[in-house]
């Protein structure tokens, strides 16, 4: 990865190009945002840049034998750190030829994305103390080409307390020339004894003109298309990619949000209990991105409703249905709408029963239908 390849985020490259030339480059720092946002790739093109035996002034060369290096993630100053399921592996070499192939397919992958190539079961995976003693080892390492040792933590929000406790002496007083690079998507759950040693960097939305532009590049796919995807993405690069690839995904999360609006519209409590019940068996990644999909879908049939479809951007198939369902999104609903994904949200991600909180939400809905 390279500074020109990745999507937007052009301040943060120059912040940190401008670093490295000024020969004062913090040890430790924590990206925060999205994998999607461009975290990794960032950390990768950095790594690259900082491992470069020529660089240029504005990225890597791309020619010297580093290089050459990071173009496998084979360099041997540089260590990829990962969630890992632990009945699997207990540390990531254990399954880092899975993770370098992930990788170079796209660095725009989420925390799932890994998970299912690691593990079909999807069970929860950490970064444990065994990982932490590797990372000592290897850092306390001379240097193989007499630069930067680089270390990047992707999920580091993952580590459990006595990884992170066992890492504080090193990210506060690490050996000469080593950089720690952590990725966290939620700096709260970051612990505040591993932020106060990192130099914290938050990673912005992508713009959607950026996501549909790479999206036509890339896939070849129409400008229709790739607005509706990079609307629904809320500027997560994967999430935009990931339905892309995955049509089917995004048809179920249409059907599935349609069949939600018909049932609470009729105030039909068995096919209400019926949708719950079958939200309730899908993993808890997929009913998170169903809620974001319902509030793109319910935020573009306001905008429909009010502004014209000249300021929509949805597919033929979800037009078709907001076309008639948006004139009962309105002024008087809306905000009760959005409130209650987001707290069904926030119930997820604190591993609520899913029967009950679908259950309920799809009483919300029903309410909220009728006050329009």
């Amino acid at each position: 990865m390279f500074f020109k390849d990745i999507v937007g985020q052009k301040t943060i490259i120059a912040d940190l190009i401008k670093e490295s030339a000024s020969g004062k480059t913090a040890h430790a720092k924590t990206f925060v945002g999205s994998p999607g946002f461009g975290t990794l790739p960032v950390a990768l093109a950095y790594s690259r840049y900082l491992l470069c035996e020529q660089p240029g002034p504005t990225d890597a060369c791309g020619i010297c034998s580093s290089c050459v290096q990071m173009n496998d993630l084979q360099h041997p100053d540089l260590h990829c750190v990962f969630p890992v399921v632990q009945s699997i592996s207990k540390t990531s070499d254990g399954l880092i030829n899975e993770w370098r192939d992930l990788v170079k397919q796209s660095p725009y992958f989420s925390s799932f994305d890994w998970l299912k190539v690691m593990d079909e079961k999807e069970r929860n995976p950490i970064i444990g103390v065994e990982e932490s003693k590797e990372i000592i080892k290897k850092i306390n390492l001379k240097s193989f080409q007499g630069g930067f040792k680089v270390v990047i933590i992707f999920g580091s929000e993952q580590m459990n307390a006595e990884c992170s406790n066992k890492l504080l002496k090193v990210l506060e007083e690490p050996p000469l020339k080593t950089l720690f690079l952590l990725l966290a998507e939620q700096q709260l759950e970051v612990l505040p004894t591993v932020q106060s040693r990192t130099q914290i960097t938050i990673f912005p939305r992508l713009q959607s003109i950026e996501i549909a532009g790479y999206l036509m590049e890339k896939y070849s796919i129409d400008r229709q298309t790739a607005d509706g995807l990079a609307s629904f993405s809320d500027g997560d690069l994967s999430t935009a990619t990931n339905l892309l690839k995955n049509g089917e995904m995004m048809d179920g999360y249409r059907e599935s949000f349609i069949q939600l609006m018909r049932s609470c519209f009729k105030k039909n409590v068995n096919e209400m209990m019926s949708w719950a019940e079958e939200m309730s068996t899908f993993s808890k990644e997929r009913q998170k991105l169903f809620l974001s999909y319902a509030l793109h879908m319910l935020r573009q049939c306001n905008v429909l409703n009010y502004l014209g479809v000249e300021h929509v951007t949805l597919t033929p198939k979800e037009f078709a249905f907001s076309e008639k369902f948006s004139p009962y999104i309105t002024g008087n609903n809306i905000r009760q709408f959005i409130e209650t994904m987001d707290t069904a949200y926030f119930g997820l991600e604190r591993n609520a029963s899913a029967k009950m909180l679908f259950t309920e939400l799809s009483f919300q809905v029903m309410r909220h239908i009728h006050r329009a």
